[in-house]
């Protein structure tokens, strides 16, 4: 029975185990400690100011070709502000989030054609977004000009510079006990049009309506499922009496 019980428990672990050494590596080769991101999916407030922020400072490169215009309106917002805010790139409130740019342009421009971002929150998560957009720093060895303490050696300049300012990053290798750590300095060179704080908050509102495109449905995918899971526990009970009631004479 336990050689039966290990060769049914095995094939269920193994994905799990790749899944923690993927992560692993993934934050071992990231090098920059990822910071929570403090996003609220239940903060309509918060998900529209991201979304102003994505339709002035994300949708000239990176489209959200899954997401329609239309859905903004399940944050509260109504349809005419919906066309008169946020569609830069479509006449049609039933349009995708598309950008004229081709894929061949942002190739030639960046060195690789912009990502659509319609599911990035899902591909690399919430806390590695809210950090990347929080550490860009000045490098004049890139083509671009910018560089990336999450992901080194990025195409991506900033695009949010003017709210955050410009920033540069000295990194610091040292070793203490005979353990090499790595310490990240930065240094303001211009001011932004925000403060720390209010940089923070416009990254996070960002960072909120990523996670919101990638599924819209989420939040009443989990009101949902918490329902069905309390008629499955109270279908449970009457099941269980049912048994007992067909299994009394056998016992």
């Amino acid at each position: 029975m336990k050689i039966m019980h290990r060769l049914l428990v095995a094939p269920l672990l193994a994905p799990l185990a790749a899944l923690m050494m993927s992560g692993t590596s993934l934050a071992a080769e990231q090098g920059y400690r990822l910071d929570r991101a403090p996003i609220n999916p239940h903060d309509l407030v918060s998900l529209q100011a991201g979304a102003r922020t994505f339709a002035n400072y994300c949708l000239s490169c990176h489209s959200a070709e899954y997401m329609r215009y239309n859905r903004l309106e399940d944050l509260g917002l109504t349809r005419q502000e919906i066309e008169d805010n946020l569609m830069f790139a479509s006449d049609k409130i039933g349009d995708t989030m598309t950008v004229a740019m081709t894929q061949a342009d942002g190739k030639k421009w960046f060195g690789v054609a912009p990502p659509d971002l319609s599911v990035i929150a899902r591909y690399r998560g919430a806390d590695w977004l809210y950090t990347y957009l929080r550490t860009f720093y000045r490098d004049p060895k890139a083509a671009s000009g910018w560089n990336n303490a999450v992901f080194p050696n990025v195409a991506m300049p900033n695009a949010l510079w003017t709210l955050q300012g410009q920033r540069a990053l000295d990194v610091v290798n040292s070793e203490q006990g005979g353990d090499e750590s790595v310490e990240y300095k930065w240094h303001q060179l211009t001011p932004g049009l925000q403060s720390q704080v209010e940089y923070d908050t416009t990254v996070r509102d960002l960072v909120n309506y990523l996670v919101y495109v990638s599924e819209p449905a989420a939040v009443e995918r989990k009101r949902i499922g918490i329902v069905v899971l309390f008629v499955l526990g109270v279908l449970f009970i009457f099941a269980y009496l049912l048994k007992k009631e067909y299994w009394k004479d056998v016992h």
